[in-house]
């Protein structure tokens, strides 16, 4: 929309623009007593609307795409909050005072500027300790590396003996012959004897 059309300049608009955001960080300031959404809240959930981003997910890890058209990469911060949310976020700010200083003036205004974040709740099998973040042409890669499935468990091999057991006294170790003391010999049904 043509706001000069109307009847506005571009001064108008940046001062209404300036007003917004003074008003926002001067209530991150205040307390309020109500139940209504602070403005710092209210700017996060616009600017978590107006975040486009995509999430890919391969044998082996997660990939996060979002887009920041505008940040510069020193500008994106990517955080993880409460051990499993990740938060990719940034700020694209207006040059005012060079504008200024050149008489420059806004015809029009449609390309976004102002805050820029995406929170993504991370799976259960996400490796919060391998995460790497990339900028590159204002669009934020985010991986997520996988925690390997754990291996199966192999089953345990226990020995069968053959005869009385270890608890009972017997010897059960091997005798002179290589067999075993105790126990009889291979083949042969375990008897035993008792002396009357």
């Amino acid at each position: 929309m043509d706001w000069r059309s109307m009847g506005f300049d571009g001064d108008l608009i940046s001062t209404l623009h300036d007003l917004i955001d003074f008003t926002e960080d001067a209530g991150k300031h205040l307390t309020s007593t109500t139940s209504t959404p602070s403005h710092a809240y209210v700017r996060d959930a616009k600017a978590m609307a107006k975040t486009q981003a995509d999430v890919k997910e391969s044998p082996n890890s997660f990939e996060y795409v979002v887009d920041m058209p505008g940040v510069k990469p020193t500008e994106v911060k990517v955080q993880l909050e409460d051990g499993n949310v990740l938060v990719v976020s940034g700020e694209r700010k207006r040059v005012k005072e060079r504008e200024e200083k050149e008489g420059i003036k806004y015809v029009r205004m449609e390309r976004r500027a102002g805050k820029f974040m995406r929170r993504f709740v991370l799976p259960e099998n996400a490796n919060t300790d391998r995460i790497t973040a990339r900028c590159e042409d204002g669009v934020v890669t985010v991986m997520v590396e996988k925690v390997p499935p754990p291996e199966p468990k192999k089953p345990r091999i226990i020995e069968v003996m053959v005869g009385s057991s270890p608890s009972d006294g017997t010897n059960a170790g091997p005798s002179s012959d290589g067999a075993k003391v105790g126990s009889p010999s291979e083949g042969a049904p375990a008897v035993q004897e008792t002396q009357g």
